[in-house]
C-alpha cells in the first residue's frame, strides 16, 4: 500500500507532491505464470490473493500454487513444463509430492538467485512501471483492481509477453 514513485514533469520550481494519509501493512501477493509455445501467442495466467485470507496467511502456501498449476493444466490443454525459482513453497514436500504424481507436469528449477533468468520478473517490473507507479491508493480494494486491470491489459499484448522471455536470453530473438 506504500505508493511507488516514478519521475513526472513539472513546471519548475513547482515539485509535484502526493499527499498519503498513512503507510499501511497490509500487502497483494501474486502468482503469475508467463506460457510460451511454438507457434501460438504468448499466455499470462495469474492469480492474486490478499493478505486478509481466512487461514491468517500472508502469502502464498504450496496448495495456491498447486491450485494455479492446475487450473493452468485445464486452459493449456496439454503436458506443462514448469521453470521456476527456488522459492521456499516451490520445495515444500506437498508440492514434491504433486508433481511427482503428474505424468503431464515436468520441472526445472532455476539457481538459487537468478531473477534475470526469469520472465515473470519482467512483468513485474512493467506492471510497477506504468499500473502503480505515481498512484496513491485508497484500500486494498483499489490496488487489486488496479493490479488485476494491468494484468489483464499485458495478456493481450503478446509482443509485451514475448519480450520478456526474450529479455531472460533462454530463447533467441525471432528474425
Amino acid at each position: 500500500m506504500t505508493p511507488p514513485t516514478t519521475r513526472t514533469w513539472a513546471r519548475r520550481g513547482r515539485t509535484p507532491t502526493v499527499r498519503v494519509r498513512g503507510r499501511s501493512r497490509r500487502r497483494l501477493s501474486i502468482a503469475a505464470l508467463a506460457c510460451y509455445k511454438p507457434g501460438q501467442p504468448s499466455r499470462l495466467i495469474y492469480r492474486p490473493s490478499t493478505d486478509a485470507r481466512p487461514d491468517g496467511r500472508k502469502s502464498f502456501a504450496w496448495t495456491d500454487y498447486r491450485d494455479l498449476i492446475q487450473d493452468a493444466h485445464q486452459q493449456l490443454g496439454g503436458p506443462i513444463v514448469l521453470v521456476w525459482d527456488n522459492l521456499n513453497t516451490h520445495l515444500a514436500a506437498g508440492m514434491r509430492r504433486y508433481i511427482a504424481d503428474r505424468d503431464w507436469l515436468t520441472v526445472y528449477q532455476l539457481p538459487p538467485y537468478a531473477p534475470d533468468l526469469n520472465p515473470v520478473e519482467g512483468i513485474w517490473s512493467i506492471l510497477r512501471r506504468t499500473t502503480t507507479a505515481n498512484r496513491a491508493f485508497t484500500d486494498p480494494d483499489h490496488l487489486v483492481t488496479a493490479v488485476r486491470q494491468g494484468l489483464r491489459r499485458l495478456q493481450y499484448r503478446h509482443h509485451v509477453l514475448d519480450g520478456c522471455l526474450i529479455g531472460t536470453g533462454l530463447t533467441p530473438a525471432p528474425p
